[in-house]
C-alpha cells in the first residue's frame, strides 16, 4: 500500500471518528456523568440524520444543524419523562424510545427508508466550494468535524462547571444526596439527557450530510460503537479533568474507527463488522480488569500446572 493510500485511509478514519465522537461525548455526559445508560442512542442518531437531511433538502443547510439538535433534545425529553415521571426503568425507557423512533424517522423521511442528498446543498458542499483552489480543499470534512468536536468539548467543559452542571454530576454520583440538598434529580436528569441527545443528533446529522445519504438504520449499533470508544478513551487518559476525559473520548473514537477501517482493508464480509464491534467492546470493558487480575491468574495457573508437571 502506498503512502498516499495510507494517508487517505487515515484521513477517512479521522473524519468518521470526529463525527462519531460527538455521540461518544453524548454518552460521556449521560453515562459517565449522569450515570444513565441511554439505549435510545441508535434511534436518536438516525433522528438527527433524518431531520438534518429533510431540512437541508428543503433548502436550509445551516438550519439543518440546530433543527437536528432540537429533535435530539425532544428525544431526550421523552426518554427522561418516561424515567422520571412515569416510573419506567432507564434501560427500558431507552429501548421504548429507540423502537418508537424507527417509525418516527420513516415518517420524517416521507415514508421512505432512504433519502438521497447527492444534489443537495449542505454545510459540507458550502465549505468545499469556499476552499476550492486552496491547500485545504480536500480537508473540508475534517475541518467541520474538528470545529464541531471542539465546540462540544468547550461547551461541555463550561457547562459541567456551572451550578446546574455540578448538580448533574452530583445526581450521577449520589441522587439521594442531591435530593436532600433540595435539588430535583428528575430535573437534572431531564436536562442531562436533553443535552446529550442533542449531541447524538448532531453527530447523525453531520455524518448523513458528509456521506450524502440517509437510511433509516444509519444509527444501528451506534450505542455499541460509542460505548466502546468511551471505554477505550478511559484506558488512555483515565479519570482526570473533564476536558482531558472528553479528549480521551475523542481519542477512543479514533482508535475504534482505525481498527474498524483496518478490518475493512482485510476484505472481511460486511456481516462480520458487528462481531468486530462486539469484540472491541469486550476488550475495552474487560481489559483493565484482566490487567489488574493478571498476576493472580498467572499465579493460579502456575500453581495448577506446576503441580501437574511435577506429578
Amino acid at each position: 500500500m502506498s503512502l498516499s493510500a495510507i494517508l487517505a485511509l487515515g484521513q477517512t478514519a479521522l473524519e468518521l471518528a470526529l463525527f462519531n465522537s460527538l455521540t461518544v461525548l453524548a454518552l460521556f455526559l449521560s453515562y459517565a456523568m449522569l450515570n444513565v445508560c441511554d439505549l435510545s442512542t441508535d434511534g436518536c442518531y438516525a433522528l438527527g440524520a433524518a431531520v438534518g437531511a429533510v431540512v437541508a433538502i428543503a433548502g436550509h443547510p445551516w438550519l439543518s444543524i440546530p433543527a437536528a439538535m432540537g429533535a435530539g433534545m425532544l428525544s431526550g425529553l421523552v426518554t427522561a419523562v418516561l424515567q422520571t415521571r412515569m416510573g419506567v426503568n432507564s434501560l427500558l425507557a431507552g429501548i421504548i424510545v429507540n423502537t418508537g423512533l424507527y417509525s418516527v424517522n420513516i415518517w420524517i423521511m416521507g415514508g421512505s427508508s432512504l433519502l438521497n442528498m447527492n444534489k443537495t446543498v449542505t454545510v459540507f458542499t458550502i465549505l468545499k466550494e469556499a476552499l476550492k483552489g486552496t491547500p485545504a480543499a480536500g480537508l473540508y470534512a475534517l475541518i467541520i468535524g474538528l470545529v464541531a468536536v471542539t465546540a462540544v468539548i468547550l461547551f461541555q467543559t463550561a457547562f459541567l462547571r456551572t451550578k446546574l452542571g455540578l448538580a448533574i454530576r452530583a445526581t450521577g454520583d449520589n441522587p439521594d444526596m442531591v435530593r436532600s440538598s433540595s435539588i430535583n434529580p428528575a430535573f437534572t436528569t431531564t436536562v442531562g439527557l436533553c443535552v446529550s441527545n442533542s449531541f447524538t443528533a448532531l453527530s447523525g446529522c453531520l455524518l448523513a450530510q458528509s456521506q450524502k445519504s440517509v437510511t433509516v438504520d444509519i444509527g444501528s449499533g451506534m450505542v455499541t460503537v460509542a460505548l466502546a470508544s468511551l471505554l477505550i478513551g478511559g484506558v488512555f487518559l483515565g479519570k482526570k479533568s473533564i476536558p482531558l476525559r472528553a479528549v480521551g473520548a475523542v481519542l477512543g473514537a479514533f482508535v475504534f474507527r482505525l481498527v474498524y477501517t483496518i478490518a475493512l482493508r482485510f476484505n472481511l464480509p460486511a456481516f462480520m463488522l458487528k462481531l468486530i464491534s462486539s469484540v472491541i467492546v469486550v476488550i475495552a470493558i474487560s481489559g483493565p480488569y484482566l490487567k489488574k487480575e493478571f498476576p493472580n491468574i498467572r499465579r493460579r495457573w502456575s500453581a495448577r500446572f506446576g503441580k501437574g508437571g511435577a506429578a
